[in-house]
């Protein structure tokens, strides 16, 4: 549809954009990235036609761009420019309307049906026919970029050249914006390519990406093969990380500041745990990098406040989590800033102990009720098992974790926890076999991200050797409390 060859081009012979070639297919989204200055903006103006190149062609179904007549060219091609700050007074209908030129013939063409329905349609889309009558200077920048679009797509052009179209919009018409243009290539075959500053929209949105740097063409191809750590902080200058989108298998982008956020030098020790018969509550006075499978804030995240709640043995709540909310709301706990798990057993029975290290300490907390052990390798033998049991286990760590030392810790955590089970020769009682665990059994892993890094949480390592012998030794004297309760000894 779209093809560049070996284009370079720019200003008063200077040239900003050096021997750049790609294509884009039919119905393909293409997104332009680069730090400004790297050539993004002129490099569109060249494929438009809107500035001159000084070699290289760009061809739209084969045939040259040079070959098209201006009209020829609309009807193949709708540009959105940058908005500048002026915009020229004429209302909004009547702005869209400027779109249907090219689709006129003749001195004295008549507006059609398929003209009318294309502008209301664009309208529609963009979600302004409310401005219809509205002249365009008086909309705001965000609202007359949306005009603009609108413009664009009742010219109903197979290709759709964009030039930074989110900007000056919010995150909700940022997202109305991409939905429709994408739509648009989805199901109308439209092929579009876009220059972005947001690289994480570009990545969401786009089929492939191409990345700029100082004129020349860095890398193309699909968002995961060019939204990499050490490319994009190389072209860009700035520290990122990358971590995948939550819905979407697309690459996304995190700044990483170089200025030091003021935050207190605090050492967590079990003098930061209280402990009732109805709540272990642990409270750190910086928020603490967290993994866990909590009630409430399961997944990752920062948290600073963290609750383990005895339920009765008969809690049997529809929406656990709502209810739980509810109930740390009603004792004054943030929801944005606490996790939550549940627990059967008395919390006063809690067994938290420290372990300290050449890279900081460890401390585990553990309460653990077993009258649901399950052996995890018959669970499928079982079709329903109780709601209630639990082992929950908690791992504060005074170090700074890696990402993959937090997986590593939940991974050495249960073994150390299975290992105590059998120890105590914990059965799952409908099969007859040492347990596991649990069938609701959670784990947390928190660290105060301060100190020494700590790459890897593996049992080979000191703080795997902590991890593993803590949540060992913690879980066999939670298990004795809980068999001497229960009158098994």
């Amino acid at each position: 549809m779209l093809k560049v060859e070996n284009v370079s081009g720019g200003y008063d012979r200077q040239l900003i954009v050096k021997n750049v070639s790609f294509h884009v297919e039919k119905g393909e989204m293409l997104g332009i990235l680069g730090p400004n200055g790297s050539g993004k903006s002129t490099l569109l103006k060249v494929i438009s036609g809107i500035l001159h190149k000084e070699s290289g062609d760009v061809l739209i179904d084969g045939k040259s761009l040079t070959a098209y007549s201006s009209k020829e060219l609309a009807k193949k091609m709708a540009v959105l420019p940058q908005l500048h700050s002026h915009a020229f007074s004429h209302t909004v209908r009547d702005t869209i309307a400027l779109g249907r030129y090219p689709h006129q013939s003749g001195l004295f063409s008549s507006w059609s049906d398929e003209d009318e329905t294309a502008v209301v349609e664009a309208m529609k889309q963009m979600g302004i026919e409310r401005y219809e009558h509205q002249m365009l200077d008086l909309l705001s920048g965000g609202e007359q970029q949306r005009v603009f679009v609108a413009q664009a797509l009742a010219q109903a052009a197979p290709i759709l050249l964009l030039d930074e179209p989110t900007n000056h919009l919010d995150i909700a018409h940022q997202k109305q914006l991409l939905d429709t243009i994408k739509t648009q290539a989805n199901e109308n075959g439209i092929t579009i390519v876009s220059i972005f500053h947001d690289i994480n929209l570009a990545s969401l949105y786009c089929d492939r990406l191409l990345l700029m740097d100082q004129g020349e063409v860095k890398i193309i191809g699909a968002p995961h093969e060019v939204v990499m750590k050490e490319q994009i902080e190389t072209v860009y200058k700035a520290r990122v990380s990358t971590n995948p989108h939550p819905e979407r298998p697309k690459p996304q982008i995190t700044i990483l500041p170089d200025v030091k956020e003021k935050r207190n030098e605090q050492l967590i020790t079990i003098e930061n745990f209280q402990v009732t018969d109805e709540l272990v509550v642990f409270q750190a006075e910086n928020q603490l990098k967290t993994w866990s499978s909590a009630v409430i804030n399961a997944g990752t995240g920062w948290y600073r406040t963290f609750v383990n709640r005895r339920v009765d043995a008969r809690y049997n709540i529809d929406n656990a989590q709502t209810e739980m909310q509810q109930y740390l709301a009603n004792r004054g706990y943030s929801e944005t800033e606490t996790v939550g798990m549940m627990t059967a057993v008395y919390t006063k029975d809690a067994i938290i102990k420290e372990y300290e290290a050449d890279f900081g300490s460890v401390v585990v907390m553990v309460t653990a009720g077993v009258g649901n052990a399950v052996d995890v390798s018959k669970a499928y033998e079982v079709e329903a098992f109780p709601a209630i049991g639990t082992i929950n286990t908690w791992i504060i760590v005074n170090g700074e974790l890696a990402e993959e030392a937090f997986i590593q810790a939940v991974i050495t955590a249960t073994e150390a926890k299975t290992k105590a089970l059998a120890f105590e020769q914990v059965k799952d009682p409908r099969t007859g076999t040492i347990a596991t665990g649990t069938s609701t059994d959670s784990v947390l892993v928190a660290a105060t991200q301060q100190g020494k890094h700590i790459p890897y949480a593996g049992p080979i390592t000191e703080i795997g050797k902590k991890i593993g012998l803590g949540v060992y030794e913690c879980t066999v004297e939670a298990i004795q409390i809980y068999k001497k309760a229960k009158g098994w000894e």
